[in-house]
């Protein structure tokens, strides 16, 4: 019998592999996501491979954007950040296959991946195993959203952690309990944050929801939460999932941007 690691076509989640379909998707079925009006839908990374490619954007010298053509899944993109000390994956997409691999590793490899929340889990196994089976790092509080648990997880607890010198995960929730940013302080200082804190088409805003596509608000403990741990970091740039930096003063932006939304509870 053929076992095969299904993938949702909605949300681009892998499950672990099977002889039958999964019934649903656990991430779409909740309020924050949804599932597509057609109904659940699966593919495989097989599928995938033979009709998308990826996409390696150099975003700054030591920094990349990976994403798929034609968009599959959310459409979200990861980040590729090459530090002195190892290149971490930030975030993941479906879609990996040889010719990402070989560009990545002529790139120095991958050393970790962290992702900021469930939706983004996609295919973080096989991104592991590819790669040497390197740690993904996933915040304890979103333990019960995973899908895949086979392969090298780490569950880590803290609010912040260092992964190594200058690099550190925050875990400001939001979005989702578990929901975590990445600070690399050296030079100008960056933010990777997913959509945990969204970058805005502006490019001069940035925004806070509980779920993007149904429209619903985080709560005003929420925002004072990001708040809280946001506010002492020293950090010029701000990158999003979905190709909306922030290139300067994103630390102001941000700022400007949390005091604002805090207006409507007043």
């Amino acid at each position: 019998m053929k076992i095969t690691a299904y993938i949702c076509n909605t949300c681009g989640v892998q499950y672990e592999p099977s002889i039958e379909t999964p019934i649903d998707c656990k991430i779409c079925r909740d309020e924050r996501q949804y599932v597509n009006a057609n109904g659940q839908s699966w593919t495989s990374l097989p599928f995938i491979n033979q009709r998308y490619k990826n996409i390696i954007e150099k975003v700054q010298d030591d920094l990349y954007a990976l994403y798929t053509t034609p968009s599959f899944g959310i459409g979200q993109r990861a980040h590729l950040l090459l530090t002195p000390h190892g290149n971490i994956l930030w975030d993941c997409i479906s879609n990996i296959d040889e010719s990402t691999v070989t560009i990545i590793n002529l790139l120095g490899g991958i050393k970790a991946i962290a992702i900021s929340h469930p939706h983004y889990y996609s295919t973080m196994a096989e991104w592991s195993q590819k790669f040497g089976n390197v740690p993904v790092y996933i915040h304890a509080k979103d333990r019960d959203w995973l899908t895949r648990r086979d392969f090298n997880l780490v569950l880590w607890e803290e609010e912040e952690l260092e992964l190594w010198p200058q690099l550190n995960l925050i875990n400001c929730g939001g979005h989702f309990d578990g929901g975590t940013i990445l600070h690399h302080d050296i030079d100008d200082g960056k933010l990777l944050v997913g959509d945990v804190i969204q970058v805005c088409p502006d490019h001069k805003s940035v925004s806070f929801m509980y779920s993007y596509p149904n429209y619903i608000p985080l709560s005003k403990r929420e925002i004072l939460k990001i708040q809280e741990l946001v506010s002492p970091l020293h950090y010029r740039y701000m990158y999003g999932a979905f190709g909306h930096y922030l290139n300067d003063n994103a630390a102001e932006v941000t700022d400007y941007s949390l005091k604002r939304y805090l207006q409507i509870y007043e």
